[in-house]
């Protein structure tokens, strides 16, 4: 009892890290467009539209929009399975709340789709992954229930477009981060208040279950999942008051994968907003479509696990864009960029999903961000990266063996280098392949394989088994 046979092994990225090409072929401005660069000491920045002397990292990123045959040949060379990647909504309706869908925006996406059956690997889509249209903004976004009559169209456009090319889908990434990043998730102020997270979540929640019984009707083999940011705390300490906080941190997390694997709003959230004075913009049949758009399974990213205690209310807010718990975990080493490493934390994860929701899980984002270096001889030294996804694949295999949990696949983190999505640098590297562009977008786009290229093409050819 090991992986299964067909195991979707591969990897991950975003349109908005890697493709660039960010006004090419009739593409609109997304949330992701106007973000500058930044690094772990100084943050992004959101500006008003596109600003003349600012760099803004997904303008260019890593060029996937025109290297993507040569990148997709690399994946299919370690042996891929799956590619998880997303669609850039503003490429296919410019503005969010086009009428009609931009012609050249659904050919390329068909060029890719085509690309990856060339080598028999099964994409895995995400409709919005942190890039709402910048359109949106006019009416407020995800605040208005108008931003849902958006998200169907564009998604019964793609499903209907990508029939028998696409089976594996997922709506919004990380929708729990809405919580923390209004910005990224959502196309909001990062200091939006509860009413308003609140209202966009709703909205995103229905928007969602609507998509998800279109992929039905239009094609039954349609697969649709959600996908939680992996966070995960522990308590401090077994005082009781350090348990509650912590159960109430996590509740914060958990009630949107409650909300889309259950099909309905969870006592403890609704109890919540009574406490708090929010309400929900509820309208005849919501509860219905709710219950009937509830996902197929759940996918979610972890790269670390948290603590939080008593003194977390204080630094960790509804707003709050960290997540800064006021705790540091002694027991546990960090990457470069100061995120704690428990593998042990991966396997606690998938049993919790798997026991709350008894339905298939998938690890859709997982890795380290390193700075990686080409040395002398031209070769790329990461084994850090590799005993830290050994220990994570490790950690899996005995949530499988010996938990008997239902997972069907892995697709590490930044497969291919690509725009950190937190701090907007290029040497936060967290591939299998390195790029040859720095902070600025200045390089060769030049592609090279680090030592786990070939560590990971041998844990696929073997399914998992040998991971030295």
């Amino acid at each position: 009892m090991s992986f299964p046979k067909n195991f979707l092994w591969g990897g991950a990225t975003a349109a908005n890290q890697c493709e660039g090409a960010y006004c090419t072929d009739g593409k609109g401005l997304s949330t992701a467009d106007v973000m500058t660069g930044g690094n772990k000491d100084t943050p992004r920045r959101i500006t008003n539209g596109v600003e003349e002397g600012q760099y803004y990292p997904s303008h260019v990123a890593i060029d996937h929009y025109h290297h993507f045959k040569e990148d997709i040949a690399l994946f299919a060379e370690m042996g891929f399975k799956c590619y998880r990647m997303s669609i850039n909504w503003s490429r296919i309706f410019p503005n969010g709340d086009d009428e009609q869908p931009n012609e050249a925006g659904l050919a390329h996406y068909d060029e890719v789709f085509d690309e990856l059956a060339k080598y028999g690997i099964e994409p895995l889509v995400t409709l919005s992954h942190y890039e709402t249209p910048l359109g949106l903004r006019k009416f407020g976004s995800w605040t208005n229930r108008k931003a849902v009559d958006c998200f169907v169209r564009y998604a019964e456009t793609v499903f209907t477009r990508y029939k028998g090319k696409v089976r594996y889908w997922l709506t919004f990434n990380e929708i729990n981060c809405l919580s923390m990043m209004p910005w990224m998730a959502a196309g909001l102020d990062n200091n939006a208040g509860p009413q308003e997270v609140s209202d966009a979540a709703y909205h995103q929640f229905l928007a969602s279950a609507r998509a998800v019984q279109i992929a039905h009707e239009i094609d039954p083999q349609n697969k649709v999942g959600m996908m939680y940011g992996g966070i995960m705390s522990y308590p401090y300490s077994c005082d009781p008051a350090d348990v509650a906080a912590n159960d109430e941190f996590m509740h914060r997390m958990y009630f949107y994968t409650d909300v889309m694997c259950r099909g309905y709003y969870p006592s403890y959230k609704l109890r919540e907003m009574e406490r708090t004075g929010i309400t929900l913009p509820v309208q005849p049949g919501d509860q219905e479509i709710l219950r009937v758009g509830k996902v197929d399974f759940l996918s979610f990213s972890y790269y670390m696990s948290l603590v939080c205690g008593k003194k977390t209310a204080a630094k960790a807010s509804e707003t709050a864009i960290s997540i800064d718990t006021g705790y540091v975990n002694p027991y546990l080493q960090q990457t470069e960029w100061g995120w704690p490493i428990d593998p042990a934390g991966l396997r606690h994860l998938l049993n919790l999903f798997y026991d709350r929701y008894q339905i298939p899980l998938m690890v859709v984002e997982n890795g380290m961000g390193t700075y990686d270096t080409v040395g002398a001889d031209g070769a790329i030294h990461d084994e850090a990266r590799i005993d830290y996804l050994r220990e994570h694949i490790l950690a899996m295999k005995k949530a499988v063996e010996i938990d008997g949990v239902d997972l069907m696949g892995y697709t590490p983190w930044g497969c291919i280098d690509l725009v950190s999505a937190s701090t907007g640098e290029m040497k936060k590297r967290y591939g299998f392949i390195y790029v040859d562009v720095d902070d600025e977008g200045n390089g060769t786009f030049e592609r090279k394989r680090k030592a786990s290229f070939d560590w990971y093409k041998k844990v696929i050819a073997t399914n998992g088994e040998d991971l030295d």
